[in-house]
């Protein structure tokens, strides 16, 4: 809003004469009344003389304005006068009074006028301003001074303005490539649409370009676009729009333009808010179950990861100092990552790492729940997933060869689960205490009473988890023993490239992991398709990279720009560098990777490649087994699938319209006219 949206000709006066104080007001107001603003123009007045009892309203330097805010105004106006000979109006100064603006504020919550109002009175402060709007020679001359003075200082508000208009957040579960990809969106957008914006990015190394205490306090509303927890408490009072990370990268438009309308709901303190699309208002229960197993596989990964590699390590150590020993892996059994003293070293620290996974994939998926007390409790229904003993059975048969296993990784899960909304519903039941108690719950009864509960509900759980993890060990002995193993890798890296980091990318992955943790040098087949996914995963980047060498007239300038960055994406194991192409073209794109990935897959089940760390890419190559040939085999796999995923992409997606090769001609195959 302008100043001269509250300002027009019929209530500008650039030659009064005043007798007095009283007398310029009275004035002004019948200027004001112009305006059609005012119901009841004598109420209105009595408003006036009533707000200058209080404290004179001349501020000095020449300069009056007058207000009253009434129930009688109906909308914002504004009267300006011109007094040329001046008024004694015991100003702050005690000097005439040259200069008076009136204002009409009407009795409601919108105060957007304000804004205007507060602009107006800096702008007085200018003696330049002042000067011109004295001299004016006609109300349009007056209005026109107004106009490119208030141009210029819009200008520099926009240029040094302290705080963005909307704040958003961005996550997603590994913190890699959407958490960034939502960031430039929403940024971009705002920028085209000249709306200021801060965006705070939940990444894998910790939250970025955090949001402060006084930008949520002075921004119009908030986006939270991420598919894991974030802390909300923070913008009570504030519009707030929820939405999966996915929706900010491709509809950030939308997404801003709802965090700026008035009626987009405002969150309050300890309301559970759903995470919408633009079409919908509601979040499935799938998509809420995603979100809080994600927020628990987030937390957990660094743990994974760290200890993954670091155990792969000690058996890489251990190979060389066999091999240099001159005896083979068979020679040292099951000491086989610990005979050597430095490859004993670290997987003891790669095990304790690794040992934390399930506690706090445990712990995290209650605290997406129940928020801080609900991890307490998830972390402990964790611990007693990972225990051998604690189950029925053990307290009436004593222990079994089917009872020395543990719930893991699924126990883990359900513990997560359990521990989060055991936290919900003991804050339900007491409700009832009186706000001076609020302080115990989360630190006295929650804790208490959850761990409680989650020991009580492991215990009758963990039997039939037991038998389950028990089961899914079995199976993948089964299938290694019926040579099965490579079906069940290329599916699992098709499964990789489908949705590129969505639900059913971190499906197969996590169910990697969980193998992970079950396999040994005996019983490979975890590690075999640890390896597939991480090729199906590596493919999809990797072959659109190569594809935009191949086949430069299928994109534009800018996407093979694009394409060249996929190169070390791929080769990093970051899968999201495909998104943005799956996104433009996507059956084209997503069938091709899909394609690529299984091949990839396939492959790496037929070699036999074993990969010990979950994660890294071509940097942890050296820790593939069970020989030196089984890595370049294993490189073999993810370039033969790249190339397969790079042809399709070839074969299938239409020609650009805009390829401006210029000397880049490539295997271009046009036709000749």
């Amino acid at each position: 809003m302008k100043i001269t949206d509250l300002l027009s000709e019929k209530t500008v006066s650039i030659d009064i004469k005043a007798a007095s104080k009283e007398d310029v007001i009275k004035q002004a107001v019948k200027l004001i009344a112009n305006s059609g603003a005012i119901a009841d123009v004598e109420v209105y007045e009595k408003g006036v003389f009533a707000r200058e009892e209080e404290s004179t309203t001349g501020i000095g330097e020449g300069i009056a304005i007058p207000h009253c805010k009434s129930d009688v105004v109906k909308k914002p106006a504004l009267a300006a006068m011109v007094i040329p000979e001046g008024v004694e109006y015991a100003a702050l100064d005690g000097e005439p009074v040259n200069l008076l603006f009136l204002i009409a504020a009407p009795n409601s919550e919108d105060n957007v006028h304000l804004d205007v109002l507060a602009r107006l009175s800096e702008m007085l402060m200018n003696d330049e301003f002042k000067n011109a709007l004295l001299s004016a020679k006609s109300k349009k001359e007056f209005l026109k001074v107004i106009d490119e003075a208030e141009a210029g200082k819009l200008e520099e508000v926009e240029e040094t303005a302290q705080f963005p208009r909307v704040l958003a957040v961005t996550a997603c579960p590994t913190g890699i490539a959407h958490t960034y990809m939502a960031e430039q969106a929403l940024k971009d957008k705002a920028k085209e649409m000249g709306i200021s914006i801060k965006v705070e990015t939940n990444g894998s190394g910790g939250a970025k370009n955090v949001l402060t205490g006084e930008e949520i306090e002075h921004c119009e509303g908030v986006i939270v676009a991420a598919d894991t927890n974030v802390e909300i408490e923070r913008f009570a009072g504030k519009r707030l729009v929820q939405v999966a990370v996915a929706k900010g990268i491709h509809e950030p438009e939308k997404l801003i333009n709802q965090a700026l309308d008035p009626n987009t709901p405002v969150y309050k303190a300890g309301e559970e808010r759903k995470v919408t699309s633009s079409n919908q208002g509601k979040e499935s229960i799938g998509h809420r179950i995603y979100k809080h197993l994600m927020n628990g596989v987030s937390h957990m990964l660094p743990f994974v990861i760290g200890g993954g590699i670091l155990i792969a390590l000690a058996f890489l150590i251990d190979t060389i100092a066999i091999s240099s020993a001159g005896m083979s892996i068979a020679d040292v059994g099951g000491q086989f990552g610990s005979w050597n003293p430095g490859a004993a070293w670290f997987k003891t620290v790669g095990g304790y790492a690794f040992n934390f996974m399930v506690w706090i994939l445990a712990g995290f998926i209650a605290h997406s729940i129940a928020g801080r007390p609900g991890l307490a409790v998830g972390m402990v229904g964790g611990f007693i997933a990972t225990t051998s003993n604690f189950n029925i059975l053990a307290t009436i048969q004593g222990d079994s060869y089917s009872l020395t296993a543990s719930a893991g990784f699924l126990g883990g899960i359900v513990a997560g689960f359990a521990g989060g909304y055991i936290v919900k519903g003991l804050e339900r039941l007491f409700r009832f205490l009186p706000k001076s108690l609020d302080a115990l719950k989360p630190t006295l009864i929650y804790p208490v009473l959850g761990i409680l509960c989650i020991g009580a509900t492991m215990y009758l759980v963990n039997t039939p988890l037991i038998y389950v993890n028990v089961g899914f060990t079995e199976m993948l002995n089964l299938l290694q023993q019926h040579n099965l193993t490579i079906l069940l890798a290329a599916l699992l890296a098709g499964m990789m490239a489908i949705d590129m980091g969505g639900p059913i990318n971190k499906a197969a992955y996590v169910f990697a992991t969980g193998a992970l943790t079950t396999a040994s040098i005996d019983n490979p087949a975890g590690y075999i398709l640890m390896a597939a996914v991480m090729a199906g995963g590596m493919v999809p980047p990797l072959g659109i990279a190569i594809s935009a060498n191949l086949f430069p007239q299928k994109y534009n300038k800018r996407e093979r720009n694009d394409a060249m960055v996929n190169y070390v994406m791929g080769a990093s194991f970051i899968t999201e560098g495909a998104i943005p192409f799956a996104a433009s073209d996507p059956w084209r794109v997503i069938v091709s990777c899909v394609g690529g990935s299984i091949v990839a897959g396939l492959l790496t089940g037929l070699f036999g490649c074993q990969l010990l760390a979950p994660h890294g890419g071509i940097f942890v190559l050296a820790t593939i087994q069970p020989s030196g040939w089984t890595i370049l085999l294993y490189l073999l796999a993810i370039i033969a699938g790249s190339v397969v995923t790079a042809i399709l992409l070839g074969l299938l997606k239409k020609d650009s319209d805009n390829p401006e090769l210029g000397k880049w001609k490539g295997l271009s195959f046009k036709r000749k006219k």
